[in-house]
């Protein structure tokens, strides 16, 4: 029997030599040492330190998948955009296909949208003599050798405060649509009306009450609008005078236009025909109205209309044309038949920025002007008769005429004719450094007939008027807006005679 230590150096021997013997299968206590062993089980991983949390509040559930309708609605809605076909509309809904013309986004609803607009005004006026009310227009002046004429008067207004609304409609199929109902308070009071129902009981009178449809192609106006005649409002000077001043085209009448814009880069051309409502009732032909307009894209300036609409617009110059024809009972007392005449009129119109300043308000310096032609056209004229009136009828009797004054009638002579009328008016604006929140404005105009004085008495018929004015404004805010203005209005009567008014003029705006 060999001694215990023996027998462990044995061992340690042949554990030591069993590496270097690879092709001999080991046995016994070496064996088992060199059969591959299993791997260890792997340590559970440490538990995470887990900061105490903030208390939130619990989450919002998750928002229900869109039901078909929504679906349906979604995608009849990019059909109405022009995002997608008709076709590719009904093949989505079949389930063969899903158009995607852009990055998916959340559908809204279409929307509608309204506009309240207008502004409050208070006027205090002072004239030299007692002629005009608060809108002087083209009225007849008192002649000097009256008692009105050598007297003066003052007065405060606050008729000319104005609402409007103006509401526009979701696009459907790139057509447009939007209407515009405005109005203010200059309409006309029951003729014995007293001078206090007048001033502080101003009735509402409507401005615009139109439907425009817009379309790529073509545009359709239907309602009470600006006249197409003269291109209004574009062309209107800047003045704290209610509108229109003298000499100036100002008018409105419910009408059917159509329109379309040709646009480049450098150039757009407006082309534009209405049908309007005819100068008289009783007629049977509508006044018929045509323009053509070129506007400078590139060329823009800083400038006025009336006394309350402030833009940037750009250079453009207008030509239009009206065609109307007059058609009146024949001149006796008790009338069978009618006799008829014929109307026209042109407008030629330039807006020019002589210091075109976009981008700022201050050192803007904008001109504008129109000259005016025709026949039978004082219905463009606010409050224009020129002081014409019909004859006496030559075997005595009553003429009933069904037509306003000043744009056709009998001569002395019985033969049916037109008050004709040339017009010229040029303004300028400027706009003071360093904001341009003070600006001035100023207007001369001319009117003239050449045969006015065949209609009427000599002492009662004016053939000449001349206007000059001067408007000073401030606008303490982006609403408010003060202005004082000095007008001269003169007038030549068929005789000779001159009648003349200066008025002084203080105005008040809050503009919304």
């Amino acid at each position: 029997m060999r001694p215990p230590y023996r027998a462990v150096a044995s061992l340690l021997a042949l554990i030591a030599v069993a590496p270097a013997t690879a092709q001999a299968r080991p046995r016994g206590t070496a064996a088992r040492l060199a059969r591959p062993q299993p791997p260890p089980p792997p340590e559970p991983p440490p538990e995470p330190v887990v900061a105490a949390a903030p208390v939130l509040a619990p989450a919002a559930p998750p928002e229900p998948a869109a039901t078909v309708s929504q679906v349906q609605a979604a995608l009849q809605l990019m059909r109405d955009k022009g995002l997608i076909t008709p076709t590719e509309y009904d093949e989505a809904l079949a389930g063969r296909a899903v158009p995607v013309a852009a990055p998916m986004k959340p559908v809204l609803a279409p929307k509608w949208e309204t506009t309240l607009y207008g502004f409050v005004e208070a006027d205090a006026i002072v004239d030299s003599t007692q002629s005009l009310t608060e809108v002087a227009g083209n009225n007849a002046l008192a002649r000097p050798d009256t008692y009105a004429g050598q007297h003066g008067r003052f007065e405060y207004s606050v008729r000319n405060s104005r609402l409007g609304f103006r509401v526009r409609a979701p696009e459907f199929y790139r057509l447009n649509a939007s209407a515009v109902v405005e109005m203010d308070f200059l309409g006309n009071q029951a003729p014995n009306a007293s001078e206090l129902i007048i001033s502080t009981a101003g009735l509402l009178r409507l401005r615009h009450v139109n439907l425009l449809i817009e379309t790529p192609y073509i545009d359709l106006l239907i309602g009470q609008s600006w006249q197409l005649f003269g291109w209004q409002p574009y062309f209107q000077p800047g003045s704290i005078s209610i509108p229109g001043i003298a000499g100036n085209v100002f008018s409105r009448a419910a009408q059917i236009r159509l329109s379309h814009r040709f646009r480049t880069s450098p150039v757009s051309v407006d082309v534009a025909v209405a049908l309007a409502r005819a100068p008289q009732r009783d007629s049977l032909d509508p006044d018929g109205q045509a323009g053509l307009r070129i506007v400078f894209n590139h060329l823009r300036g800083l400038r006025t209309v009336t006394a309350t609409q402030t833009s940037v617009d750009s250079a453009a110059i207008g030509i239009s044309g009206t065609l109307r024809r007059f058609s009146l009972p024949e001149f006796v007392a008790n009338p069978q038949n009618s006799v008829s005449t014929a109307g026209w009129g042109v407008s030629l119109d330039a807006l020019f920025p002589i210091i075109a300043v976009p981008d700022r308000r201050a050192w803007a310096l904008t001109l504008h002007g129109s000259y005016v032609r025709g026949a039978g056209i004082a219905d463009f004229f606010t409050g224009l008769t020129g002081g014409v009136s019909f004859p006496a009828l030559p075997l005595g009797g009553t003429y009933s005429a069904n037509i306003d004054r000043g744009l056709a009638l009998f001569d002395k002579n019985g033969i049916l004719g037109t008050v004709d009328w040339q017009a010229f008016l040029v303004g300028l604006q400027f706009y003071l450094p360093p904001q341009g929140r003070i600006f001035l404005t100023s207007n001369y105009s001319q009117m003239n007939s050449d045969n006015a004085q065949n209609f009427g008495e000599p002492t009662q018929v004016f053939t000449q008027s001349r206007l000059v004015n001067a408007s000073l404004f401030i606008d303490a805010t982006a609403s408010l807006r003060f202005g004082i203005e000095y007008s001269w209005l003169q007038q030549t009567y068929a005789d000779q005679a001159v009648a003349q008014n200066h008025r002084g003029w203080f105005s008040g705006f809050f503009l919304f």
